[in-house]
């Protein structure tokens, strides 16, 4: 789902509400292959008196590395000892501040799951225990899957090609293309179908076209998963077949849009009739696929109009067998987790390894918790909030919104090249804006999903039909504006456009980001910048073409478009210097959105600061200005060490910027000059004029 939606703090995946975008960081110290201890509950003495989870006032000073100048690389300088000593743990492609988090998320999602397995009735410890049963998994073999490759194997001509791709698309099988139904970017009132650009089983474009070094050697690895597949489905001849899959993906890879073009809000709003699409893209039954997936709909978004033709084209001269093999391959790397150790394995040996650089799954009861997570994921919510969420987190949560919201009014006002007009018109969406903090106010109704005891491959499959069911009804209903697009449990936040809305599950709302026990300082440079992060995100490169009531519409005079758009490629141009791996730099363009976020968001939360001390200067802590602290809350959070495979992923389908460089965006911010006082030879020194600034 390739429309630019929704923005994230961080997480590269996309998930069930619309599309997504990711987080990532970088650096020479950030690259170490370790392992690292898994996160503990937070200390209960630290509970009890009240007292920070972290340091004496919710920063790790033992981290820092006051031997770095904080001009020079005010990463390192906040984080240096801290990324040098901790180490990668073996099931991790990267690890830091997000993933320590996730692993305490998921430690306690284990402790609910462990109880609720006690209970017979119980459907998340059904589908707990499912998962858990490896021997089970592994007697029945491929025999679960069975039918289904059967069906795909009796396909007989093209004629039905359409039909089996949308019977693939109902149970989480990807095709040639793929769809989901969503807000009507330009109705937001309305749901309509749209259909992005699919086919490939790679990332991204440059996977297959790209000739790099790294890209070559990926390709490679790729070619053999699909000979692997295909052998462990039964099929002779492996090799030359996946070799032929390899090749039609490859001449799709050629039709796709690029990241940058694919991630613009205004090119992918198309919306066209059916029949208009089957002429912009003869030689696939757009129409069958769209009825098949249940969508009964005469008008769609299509995002990428040209791929469509180029992926119909590729289609039509493709061979019948090719056609069936990519969809072979595709449904078993689809549900491979669910299929024996043999298929699981070969799946990460790709997907994990060779992409990411994981050296090993993790251990099955992590994996377990994910399953379950996926299928049942508010049932278990509901719990985790009761147990993990206090009040008092929710109503300080309000209070920080509340802030870092009335501090962005104010820079609005203050904005020298915003037109009044348009200021009139920005304010207004500010204050339409809705924020959803820690959990849904209405829960999801799982009383349809089926969960039988000893049926793990069934579960997934009864799951995955279960979700597109509930997607796809929502057609001619109204907007369901108290759904959410992440789990209580997730350790990320989002912007979504078209609801005017940010977001904020229950399990980023603690250390580092947010401590009610820390210095304020922290927490506004920590969860009060990634609240500025997603209010912006509402006036970044995309977002700002949403209106006061989420319309994507022309709203902006030429004058704000043209000061906006020379800010922003003097963004670009900043990014697009800092070259993170040898021969691979940040793309400024693409991390142009999340970039514009991490700045704004960083100058509106530490407004927000200073407007709460009420005119008084911070008590100095530790030899540490309240100024100073609030930028090293900021540097805490982005604490992460990646593997470089993993690193260099990143760098070609993340929408954000390493975290090293998302650190270094202070160097724009005049505060963090008077805070720390680089010296003018410093690295990340920049003149008054050269800074860039936006919001």
């Amino acid at each position: 789902m390739t429309r630019a939606v929704i923005r994230l703090a961080i997480g590269s995946s996309l998930f069930a509400l619309t599309a997504g975008c990711a987080t990532m960081d970088s650096g020479e110290t950030a690259v170490a292959e370790k392992v690292a201890v898994e996160t503990p509950e937070p200390a209960a003495e630290a509970l009890a008196e009240n007292k920070p989870q972290i340091g004496e006032f919710g920063f790790d000073r033992a981290g820092m590395d006051t031997a770095v100048r904080p001009g020079d690389d005010f990463y390192r300088y906040a984080n240096g000892t801290w990324a040098a000593s901790t180490t990668i743990p073996a099931d991790k492609s990267n690890y830091g501040m997000f993933t320590a988090l996730d692993d305490l998320s998921k430690q306690r999602t284990k402790g609910i799951l462990d109880e609720a397995r006690a209970d017979p009735a119980s459907k998340i410890g059904i589908a707990y225990t499912s998962y858990l049963d490896e021997a089970a998994v592994e007697s029945k073999g491929m025999a679960p899957i069975k039918p289904w490759l059967d069906k795909v194997r009796a396909l007989n001509s093209k004629a039905g090609y359409a039909a089996l791709l949308a019977e693939a698309d109902r149970v989480g099988i990807p095709g040639m293309v793929g769809g989901f139904v969503g807000q009507d970017d330009k109705s937001p009132d309305t749901y309509i179908y749209s259909l992005y650009q699919g086919g490939i089983g790679m990332p991204e474009r440059d996977y297959y076209l790209a000739d790099t070094e790294r890209f070559i050697k990926i390709r490679a690895a790729y070619l053999s998963h699909l000979t692997n597949v295909l052998t462990l489905a039964g099929e002779g001849n492996a090799a030359i077949r996946a070799k032929g899959v390899m090749d039609f993906e490859t001449g799709i890879a050629r039709a796709h849009w690029d990241k940058v073009a694919a991630s613009d809000s205004v090119k992918t709003y198309n919306k066209m009739t059916l029949a208009q699409l089957a002429r912009t893209a003869p030689g696939f039954d757009f129409s069958t696929f769209v009825r098949g997936v249940g969508a009964d709909v005469t008008d769609v978004i299509v995002a990428h109009p040209s791929a469509f033709t180029g992926i119909a084209k590729a289609v039509q001269a493709a061979p019948l067998g090719v056609l069936k093999d990519a969809l072979l391959i595709r449904s078993i790397d689809a549900y491979a987790n669910v299929l024996p150790s043999a298929v699981e394995k070969e799946s990460f040996a790709f997907y994990g390894t060779a992409l990411s650089g994981t050296p090993e799954m993790e251990v099955r009861w992590k994996r377990a918790v994910n399953f379950t997570s996926g299928a049942l994921g508010e049932e278990i919510g509901k719990v985790y909030v009761e147990k993990y969420f206090p009040v008092e987190t929710k109503a300080a949560m309000d209070t920080l919104v509340t802030n870092v919201l009335g501090a962005m009014g104010r820079r609005i006002d203050g904005l020298v090249w915003m037109q009044p007009a348009t200021k009139t018109r920005a304010s207004a969406k500010l204050a339409n804006f809705t924020t959803k903090i820690g959990y849904p106010d209405r829960w999801r109704d799982y009383s349809a999903l089926e969960m039988r005891s000893g049926d793990l491959f069934g579960n997934a499959w009864r799951t995955a039909e279960f979700g597109h069911n509930y997607n796809v009804t929502k057609l001619g209903q109204p907007i369901y504006r108290w759904e959410w697009g992440m789990l209580p449990m997730t350790i990320n936040a989002y912007a979504n456009f078209g609801m005017n809305e940010i977001v904020f599950p229950a399990a980023i709302l603690q250390p580092p980001f947010f401590d009610p026990h820390a210095d304020p300082a922290i927490n506004y440079g920590g969860i009060g910048a990634v609240i500025g992060h997603e209010i912006s995100h509402h006036f970044d490169d995309q977002g700002s073409k949403y209106d006061e009531n989420g319309r994507l519409a022309d709203w902006w005079t030429k004058a704000d478009v043209a000061a906006f758009e020379a800010a922003g490629k003097q963004l670009i141009a900043q990014y697009d210097a800092y070259e993170v791996l040898p021969g691979e730099k940040i793309n400024g363009e693409f991390t142009l959105g999340e970039n514009i976020g991490d700045l704004a968001g960083l100058a509106v939360a530490y407004d927000a600061y200073r407007t709460s001390l009420n005119g008084q200067e911070a008590p100095v802590i530790d030899g540490l200005t309240g100024d100073q602290r609030f930028y090293l809350g900021w540097a805490q959070v982005w604490r992460r060490n990646y593997r470089e495979a993993n690193l260099s992923q990143r760098l070609t389908t993340d929408s954000h910027s390493p975290s090293i460089q998302r650190v270094w965006v202070v160097r724009n911010l005049d505060p963090w000059y008077g805070a720390y006082k680089p010296a003018s030879d410093s690295n990340l020194y920049l003149s008054p004029e050269a800074r860039v600034r936006i919001w």
